[in-house]
């Protein structure tokens, strides 16, 4: 069943690499900038297909290490959704561009990926509500764990928030972190080998979960999830690496990974849904954006269920593989 993993990656990479010559030339004209107060909606919408499209891609890798952000990206510019174009004016009367569109309705759609793994993940949930009743210690730790593993990315994104969206989100900079992220991933699944080697018989009788991990252990985790806001780096990535560094198996990692996800993603979103809600309506409308949420859902349910099973038995290693052939493919294909 990994091969169904391995398959979508496949196919995704595919489909940028046809997008590297301009085929589709969806947005090919220049528009004129209008004053604010006259700004057009700018005709096509965003279509069907593009929606599907872009809810596949989140879904399929919003939890896999090799960032959704970065696949967002480049998704965007082969639809050419990443016009300066405008689109809405706000209340404050400044213009929207199709890019800022854009960019918001990926991160609105993660709302569809955020359901899959609470689906998935229910009985961890369920514990920590018990935790919170007083009726699960386990999950009680479980919960203070992912408070604090999620504390140092948050305060990082608030205070660079301006410069992360200006200057890192374009395709050069996501093609560098898939390369540089990949070097860190080979660097721990190496190390994790070297000491599960070394470890002696039984010693992974009992496994760390995310509950075991000290409060240290989580602050660490949060620390090196801060490189995730890079473009291109990826915070499943990050927080699975960090994992492996304070003990997790590969298993474990990923499940921490996936429950840390949840608050992280889920308030993204909410603020975004809630400061640009209306340009991406304008821009994309109703269907597409509740489309894009079902994609992102399904394709994530797949895409968790069968990569825990593919981690299992590989490890981060053909992912890393995976981030550098994407990685040179974008600075050969996309970057002058």
């Amino acid at each position: 069943m990994s091969r169904v993993l391995f398959i979508l990656l496949v196919g995704l990479f595919s489909v940028v690499v046809a997008q590297a010559q301009p085929v589709a030339q969806i947005i090919e004209r220049e528009v004129p900038v209008a004053k604010p107060e006259e700004a057009p909606l700018f005709p096509p919408r965003p279509t069907l297909v593009d929606a599907l499209v872009l809810g596949v891609v989140e879904g399929v890798t919003e939890f896999l290490p090799v960032s959704s952000t970065g696949h967002l990206v480049i998704a965007n510019h082969a639809l050419k959704l990443d016009s300066p174009a405008p689109v809405f004016t706000d209340k404050r009367g400044q213009v929207v561009s199709l890019k800022e569109a854009a960019d918001t309705y990926a991160i609105v759609i993660q709302a569809g990926a955020i359901a899959a793994v609470a689906f998935l993940y229910w009985s961890q949930l369920s514990r920590i509500l018990a935790g919170m009743a007083g009726r699960d210690p386990a999950g009680l730790r479980l919960l203070r764990n992912i408070v604090i593993a999620c504390i140092p990315p948050v305060v990082v994104a608030l205070t660079f928030k301006k410069f992360i969206k200006t200057e890192l989100f374009s395709v050069q900079t996501v093609a560098w972190a898939l390369l540089v992220g990949a070097a860190l991933m080979w660097t721990a699944e190496r190390w994790r080998r070297r000491r599960d080697a070394s470890a002696p018989v039984g010693a992974y009788a009992k496994e760390m979960g995310g509950a075991d991990l000290s409060p240290m252990q989580a602050a660490f985790i949060g620390l090196i999830q801060c490189l995730a806001l890079w473009p291109g780096m990826s915070r499943s990535m990050t927080a699975m690496v960090g994992g492996y560094f304070m003990g997790l198996r590969p298993v474990r990692a990923a499940e921490f990974s996936f429950l840390l996800g949840l608050p992280l993603l889920g308030a993204a979103a909410a603020k975004d849904a809630l400061d640009g809600g209306s340009a991406v309506v304008a821009a994309f409308g109703w269907v597409n954006v509740i489309v894009g949420m079902i994609a992102a859902f399904i394709s994530a349910a797949i895409a968790v269920r069968f990569f825990v099973s593919f981690l299992t038995r590989h490890g981060l290693a053909p992912f890393a593989v995976y981030r550098v052939v994407l990685g040179v493919t974008l600075l050969l294909f996309f970057v002058d």
